[in-house]
């Protein structure tokens, strides 16, 4: 085979390589998204993501309870898709208005984290004040 031949079967390579880490990731987001709703059932979850060019990409999840109290918080920080999320115990109980206003409590050492927090309170903050629809509590059954 000539060199360029080469060339494109080890970019087809690496295109497989990364779409499987891709979709791991995705799955390993999604299971833990599923988790955090299946345990919750009441309160508003919020999801924030901070893209970095070169440097590390960060997601933050916040489970948040009726009342405005922080129930849960993952972060996933890293490069690779081998990244997991991490659970931040110091943080669970406090008001949502003192994670507003100091998200940067969690910044110290990764960047990107504040801002990934900041959007997925944006995030429960827009949940709250959608108005909530009828869903199934107003349909009516057929015949009655």
């Amino acid at each position: 085979m000539a060199i360029w031949q080469w060339g494109l079967l080890l970019l087809g390579v690496v295109w497989a390589l990364q779409s499987l880490g891709v979709w791991i990731q995705m799955r390993h987001y999604a299971d833990v998204f599923k988790g955090i709703t299946a345990k919750y059932q009441d309160g508003y979850v919020g999801a924030g993501n901070c893209r970095g060019r070169l440097g590390k990409g960060t997601i933050a999840l916040i489970v948040v309870t009726p009342d405005l109290k922080v129930q849960r918080l993952l972060t996933m920080t890293g490069r690779s898709v081998f990244a997991k999320f991490k659970r931040h115990e110091n943080l669970e109980g406090i008001s949502l208005d003192q994670l507003r206003s100091n998200p940067a409590v969690l910044g110290e050492g990764e960047a990107g984290v504040a801002e990934a927090v900041k959007k997925a309170v944006e995030q429960v903050d827009r949940a709250r004040l959608e108005p909530k629809g009828p869903g199934l509590a107003g349909l009516k059954p057929v015949g009655m």
